[in-house]
């Protein structure tokens, strides 16, 4: 317990997940914004680097009611931003109790504690809610989960509607970024290094996404913060691109020989969970409302390549 936090006359916001790449990137955001109070909650200890400062970090395993309701009974928070899910596609198809309880149960819990504080809750959500038939998607089409991913989180959306305070709904769509302990890859890094290191990557062209720059989720999630916002929103990338558009941008940037990038499709890849083909989300609504704008995935690519060379990452 931080008792500077508790006095903080600042609005404060919760953000579960907060060792991961989405949730280190709403406390930075919040840091430098220097509108409100971060508080950071996750599983295990605390991930974030210290030397940000500004935050106060607390432990707490969402798929625990006790633990959510002590952390906030002590915070009361006057927003909520659950980023915390188990977003790996394939293990939530294997493992479906697991997946579950952190997706499903979890989120009832936050809404328990949400709800005691009378909290404003933000949910993220994904593309994955949708078949891929008929993508992009805005925020009235209808949901058609393929995966058992897609089908807890639109289970838990359809549960949010009935939260009784302020609710928002971020759906999102290919989440890229760098983690500050790079903890993570992702397919800038992954085609980069591969190019490299003078190896045939294969990447297929029949998947349609508008990758995110994790920032810019981030940046997205606050703009509903300061708005007050409530509803659906899509906030993602505004480029619909396959895998191997992508991967050609990525060589183009880092003037790297295109050559050993193969054009392939999804039927050579055996998944345990399926993919919809086409999805990508329609931001119209985002930028007329909260005047959100995404970087285009170029400058994503140079943004990320501007913190491997801050952090003297070794590819």
């Amino acid at each position: 317990m931080d008792i500077n936090i508790l006095k903080s006359e600042k609005p404060k916001i919760l953000i579960t997940g907060a060792n991961g790449l989405l949730g280190q990137k709403i406390v930075k955001e919040i840091l430098i914004e220097g509108k409100y109070t971060a508080i950071a909650t996750g599983r295990g200890d605390c991930r974030l680097p210290t030397e940000w400062g500004g935050y106060v970090y607390e432990e707490m395993d969402i798929t625990k009611l006790s633990e959510v309701m002590d952390v906030f009974k002590v915070y009361k928070p006057d927003y909520v931003i659950h980023a915390a899910s188990m977003t790996d596609v394939d293990r939530c198809e294997v493992n479906r109790h697991a997946c579950f309880e952190q997706n499903v149960t979890a989120t009832a819990n936050i809404m328990k504690g949400s709800a005691h504080a009378k909290s404003h809750l933000i949910f993220i959500s994904t593309d994955f809610i949708f078949d891929g038939k008929n993508g992009p998607y805005d925020e009235l089409a209808k949901p058609n989960p393929i995966n058992y991913y897609g089908k807890t989180k639109i289970d838990t959306e359809t549960a949010i509607h009935d939260y009784g305070y302020s609710w928002s709904i971020v759906r999102t769509n290919l989440v890229y970024g760098i983690a500050h302990d790079m903890s993570r890859s992702n397919i800038i890094l992954w085609v980069k290094k591969g190019l490299e290191q003078k190896k045939e990557l294969s990447l297929v062209d029949d998947q349609f996404r508008t990758p995110t720059l994790a920032e810019d989720l981030a940046n997205g999630c606050l703009l509903i913060v300061e708005k007050n916002a409530t509803g659906i929103f899509n906030i993602s990338g505004d480029e619909l691109l396959t895998p191997y558009d992508m991967a050609i941008k990525t060589a183009n940037f880092f003037e790297l020989n295109t050559e050993g990038i193969m054009k392939t499709d999804s039927s050579i890849f055996k998944q345990v969970a399926a993919r919809p083909l086409r999805t990508g989300l329609n931001i119209s609504k985002a930028k007329n409302i909260l005047g959100f704008k995404p970087k285009t995935f170029t400058e994503g690519i140079a943004i990320l390549a501007k913190q491997i060379k801050l952090a003297n990452y070794k590819m």
